[in-house]
């Protein structure tokens, strides 16, 4: 049986499909669940810009993550499109200067708590939906395949413990939540084995019903 040295380039990379998908849906029900907020009901508005900023964080350090291990490899490696990683570079910016508008917006809808304030903040969070799925998509169908022989098994998992550690330890529990809702039995399996033990562990035990909780309050006024 040949087995694959961690140094050889070759890479399974299916496992940043299944976190893609956290972002494209939590991103696509986040205006929602803004538009659905009774008018002053300030607790609810809490819970849904605090679900908001952990988000962007978490896309943040995704993206942080490829600019820094992902993008100076391939360019150093491949005789790649330059428009490819430059266009993908771009789309990273377009999504943190609206990142950036979502500070303001988050910030005046805890305030007010009123309908003008959330549908600006709607928004701008539907402009980070679409930016987001553009980007997403064409990263799986164009570079995805040119990292899967590019990058090592080393490297890849490189990339996939830097955005492990940018979230706190109890966080990280409840966020594999996300991760895994819409994984199938395979996925799931496969993504859990790079989760280290301890974190599995917690997840089971804590995290997957903090996470049912959460985002149950989150999700109360979807229809």
């Amino acid at each position: 049986m040949t087995t694959t040295s961690p140094t050889t380039p070759g890479c399974d990379t299916h496992d940043m499909v299944v976190v893609h998908r956290a972002f494209r849906r939590e991103f696509a029900l986040l205006p929602r669940m803004v538009r659905a907020v009774p008018p002053g009901d300030f607790a609810q508005v809490g819970v849904i810009c605090t679900h908001a900023r952990e988000m962007i964080t978490m896309l943040h350090h995704h993206h942080t993550g490829e600019d820094e291990l992902l993008w100076p490899r391939l360019r150093e490696r491949v005789e790649i499109d330059a428009d490819l990683v430059d266009r993908a570079e771009a789309q990273h910016e377009v999504i943190s200067r609206l990142m950036a508008e979502l500070d303001d917006a988050l910030r005046r809808f805890a305030e007010t708590a009123d309908p003008r304030s959330g549908s600006e903040l709607a928004s701008v969070l539907d402009q980070v939906s679409i930016a987001l799925n553009e980007h997403l998509e064409e990263e799986e169908k164009l570079i995805l395949p040119i990292v899967a022989v590019t990058l090592s098994v080393a490297e890849w998992e490189q990339l996939a413990e830097a955005g492990m550690a940018s979230m706190s330890k109890p966080r990280l529990l409840v966020l594999l939540g996300h991760i895994l809702e819409d994984a199938d039995e395979q996925e799931r399996a496969a993504f859990l084995e790079h989760v280290p033990l301890p974190a599995r562990i917690g997840y089971r035990l804590i995290g997957h019903r903090r996470y049912l909780r959460e985002t149950a309050a989150q999700r109360r006024d979807l229809r």
